[in-house]
């Protein structure tokens, strides 16, 4: 590798098919990932721009401490105006993206305008800078067709940022797949219709070549190595991680059982009658048995220690598909009444193929069922109705832009979604904490802007919740500007010093003690400014109006948290 590079904005102009490198404003230096992401749509995006315009803008960037191989620490941020939400929009991923990024010293890459001509173009960043090659030959393939050719023509160690034929069609579920370690576009930045965004610009894929690079300078490497030690130390250290690398995010399914939390029949019920027979545990000891290519322990990343994604294969050992999510089993299976691994994992590949979330589009297949386009428990007829959407007919075209459309069109008044988006495999009636999160965040009904589910306390008590979303929020946002998954977060939470540490070793500023804590709560404001200016008011802080008067069974509770108190959350 050659010495590191300085730090730079790259700015791509699909219109013009234009590339410059920019240095970075000063009021960018102190941010990255989800911080750095709102900074810019507030710098340079019109909130009232049309999401599928040119106006709008496709950013990457690179959290913070991304560069490194910090033990879960090298996410990529994506973010843009939401064609879902309307608002603003990150959605953050493991993989190669952030990593190869960082070493080509990418502090934000900016996508502009769109092209005027029709076809599908691909980008390739290497240490050269950017070029535009022609991608028609991969117009309407799948994701897993795209890549071996990419790999095949570029080198088995770039990353690649890529769309499906969802992302074609511009559907409003549409996400961006990032490689991870082995090399299989699994790694998805999901939420909010980014991968629309993506394919509104006219790009297929962006190819990442960080060999001609290096990694980041640090301020004072020793100081780094030790900070580094310290928090990877205590993230082994804790309990969670062995829980995590035995069981995945699938280990919260009897968690959420317990809870009766657990989406079941389009959220009819927070209990699944066969949710142990796609838990975790189960889960675990079907890929131990099966052996062949499975594999219960998987790391996304290079570096990462955790290893909480998996590997999941049908009975002749053959990957299905790589991960095999909680949120994919919650809203794929107990929500449509599927309590079949093997079927849960062919609707997931089906939907990774196409590049949609996962979360969207089984919300939407319960509005299907809702709507009695769907039995409950049949999983051969969602497959049907994921080939409708590969086929972009119009029912399919329905569903694949998520589940408030939908709802809308097919006459479902019990729709999951908050900002239209949709609502995530935690029932807020009974985590309400996390249903504050869902109905106050920026970002839409998403868990991963503030889980509260593993606070102690009563979950179903309204009292409470409020003050435990806005710590869970900040913090979370803290660690997405970082750049860290959020289960970097048991480590980051055990080691505290470690963040001020790792950034004063880095860049040399004198990150304050509650460094986590500032960046959250600055990120949080600049993305409710943008929001506001976008024209959303406290209306759009509310679950939907149905969860309030329908009793959850088996715990017969509403979402009953005041909303003069959730509207009170930001005033810290």
């Amino acid at each position: 590798m050659t010495s590191s590079i300085s730090p730079a904005v790259w700015r791509v102009n699909m219109r013009e098919k234009s590339f410059r490198r920019e240095a970075v404003p000063a009021s960018w230096e102190r941010l990255g990932g989800r911080g750095l992401l709102a900074r810019i749509l507030l710098d340079e995006v019109d909130p009232t721009c049309d999401p599928l315009g040119p106006r709008n803008k496709l950013i990457f960037a690179p959290g913070l401490l991304v560069g490194h191989m910090i033990s879960s620490t090298d996410r990529i941020s994506i973010g843009a105006k939401s064609p879902l939400t309307g608002g603003v929009k990150e959605a953050n991923a493991g993989g190669r993206t952030g990593l190869q990024l960082a070493l080509l010293g990418v502090k934000a890459l900016i996508i502009e305008e769109q092209p005027v001509e029709p076809g599908w173009q691909l980008l390739h960043l290497s240490a050269d800078g950017v070029r535009f090659e022609p991608a028609d030959d991969l117009a309407g393939l799948g994701v897993y067709d795209v890549v071996p050719p990419l790999l095949q023509r570029y080198g088995d160690k770039v990353a690649i940022a890529l769309i499906g034929p969802g992302g074609e069609m511009r559907l409003r579920t549409a996400g961006i797949q990032n490689l991870d370690k082995d090399r299989s576009p699994s790694r998805i930045s999901a939420r909010g219709g980014i991968g629309a965004v993506m394919g509104q610009k006219g790009l297929k894929a962006i190819v990442i070549d960080g060999s001609g690079g290096a990694k980041p300078p640090l301020a004072d490497p020793q100081a780094f190595k030790a900070a580094q030690k310290e928090f990877t130390q205590a993230l082994m250290a804790h309990p969670q991680t062995a829980t995590y690398r035995d069981y995945g995010t699938a280990g919260i399914v009897m968690m959420c059982q317990g809870f009766g939390c657990l989406p079941t029949r389009s959220f009819r019920s927070g209990q699944f009658e066969s949710a142990e027979n796609i838990s975790g545990e189960y889960l675990r000891q079907v890929l131990l048995q099966r052996d062949g290519e499975c594999d219960p322990s998987h790391a996304c990343m290079a570096g990462c220690t955790i290893r909480s994604s998996n590997v999941f294969g049908g009975p002749d050992g053959k990957a299905i598909v790589s991960p095999l999510e909680y949120e994919t089993i919650g809203l794929m299976g107990s929500n449509l009444g599927i309590g079949d691994l093997d079927t849960i994992a062919r609707l997931n590949h089906e939907v990774n193929d196409l590049g949609l979330d996962s979360i969207e589009i089984g919300a939407a297949l319960g509005v299907a069922a809702d709507a009695g386009l769907l039995e409950f428990g049949d999983g051969e007829r969602a497959m049907q109705l994921l080939k409708e959407i590969r086929q972009n007919t119009p029912l399919g075209r329905i569903l694949g832009n998520g589940p408030a459309i939908a709802g809308q069109v097919l006459g479902v008044e019990r729709v999951p979604v908050v900002k239209n988006q949709a609502i995530s495999a935690y029932d807020p009636r009974a985590i309400k904490g996390t249903g504050v999160t869902y109905a106050t965040s920026p970002q839409g009904a998403d868990h991963t802007a503030g889980l509260t589910i593993r606070a102690k306390v009563n979950h179903l008590d309204p009292k409470g919740q409020v003050e435990l979303s806005r710590t869970a929020q900040i913090n979370m946002a803290g660690y997405d500007t970082l750049g860290a998954c959020v289960f970097a977060g048991f480590g980051y939470a055990a080691a505290p010093h470690a963040i001020p540490a790792l950034l004063k070793a880095r860049y040399g500023w004198d990150a304050p003690a509650d460094a986590l804590q500032a960046l959250g709560r600055e990120t949080l404001k600049l993305e409710r400014e943008f929001n506001r200016r976008a024209g959303f008011t406290s209306a759009h802080d509310r679950l939907p109006e149905w969860m309030t008067r329908e009793p959850l069974p088996p715990m017969n509770a509403v979402f009953d948290v005041p909303p003069e108190e959730m509207d009170q959350l930001f005033n810290w």
